[in-house]
């Protein structure tokens, strides 16, 4: 069409979950229609950039130092729910299904694409099980090969701390299946029905 066009839906494909055509119906509402939208998502972005940042204990967006679930001194702060992403810990969130606290790992162990330890939020985690005296460590990873490696790795890491329970959500996940787009009634099961995981 023209190159500006071009390059706007170019980096909307970059965004995930958006193919060509979600793409192109979105550039083309936002340019061919005149309305406000664009001048909206242009201030939105702007300012979600200069002011959301990851909380710097759990990971989670925050527009201060800690996140809301952090600071709230009525949730459960002796069991840590450990999720690989944001999306799934706002997905748990909106189930209504967990009142604890979370670590979010940004992603999971995958060696074969090059994600290793150092690439996964793990630096302040066994801080956390110290000074928050976590009792209980939920595992709440997709139910896949990488996603069990990273729970092993976690387990070893922690192993020092011989009073810490670790449980894996249970049933209504399918394998390979995650958090993020399942409905609030299974994250509800799959978190009654955690196991102990070994």
């Amino acid at each position: 069409m023209n190159a500006s066009y071009d390059k706007l839906l170019s980096t909307l494909r970059q965004l995930p979950g958006l193919g060509y055509r979600s793409a192109e119906r979105i550039a083309v509402h936002l340019l061919a229609h005149k309305t406000n939208s664009l001048e909206q998502l242009m201030d939105a972005l702007k300012d979600a950039k200069s002011n959301v940042q990851p909380c710097t204990t759990c990971g989670h967006l925050s527009e201060s130092r800690l996140c809301t679930i952090c600071e709230d001194q009525n949730r459960n702060r002796r069991s840590l729910c450990i999720v690989e992403s944001v999306l799934d810990l706002i997905a748990i969130e909106r189930s209504g299904t967990w009142g604890g606290l979370y670590h979010v790992l940004s992603g999971k162990l995958s060696p074969i694409h090059g994600v290793l330890p150092e690439h996964l939020n793990l630096a302040n985690l066994s801080d956390r099980i110290q000074t928050e005296q976590i009792e209980e460590i939920i595992f709440a990873l997709t139910n896949d090969i990488e996603g069990n490696a990273t729970c092993h790795f976690i387990q070893d890491m922690l192993s020092s701390y011989s009073n810490l329970k670790f449980t894996q959500v249970g049933f209504g996940l399918p394998s390979g299946g995650g958090v993020t787009f399942a409905d609030p009634n299974t994250l509800k099961s799959a978190f009654e029905s955690r196991r102990t995981y070994r």
